[in-house]
């Protein structure tokens, strides 16, 4: 059975990857942002594993990438109602 935190890291990841790619064909990211990105999401899915007891927390480091492509690609805090 799959909890609640597996689905939660599995939705990070898939907005983090649509995000990026909506980013980049709208053109609020550039070449070089969505590079940056890129780098950020490899050095910590790379450098997260060999800090003793921080590896599960890759899916909130994914968060926060989120979050800032959000504030970015919308220009501020998507509004749900």
């Amino acid at each position: 059975m799959i909890g609640v935190p597996a689905v939660a890291a599995f939705i990070g990841f898939w907005a983090f990857w649509t995000l990026l790619l909506l980013g980049f064909l709208r053109g609020e990211l550039g070449p070089r942002a969505t590079a940056l990105f890129l780098g950020l999401w490899v050095a910590g899915f790379v450098g997260l594993r060999y800090v003793p007891y921080v590896g599960s927390l890759f899916p909130a480091y994914v968060a926060m990438l989120d979050i800032a492509l959000v504030f970015i690609i919308f220009k501020g805090d998507v509004r749900l109602t």
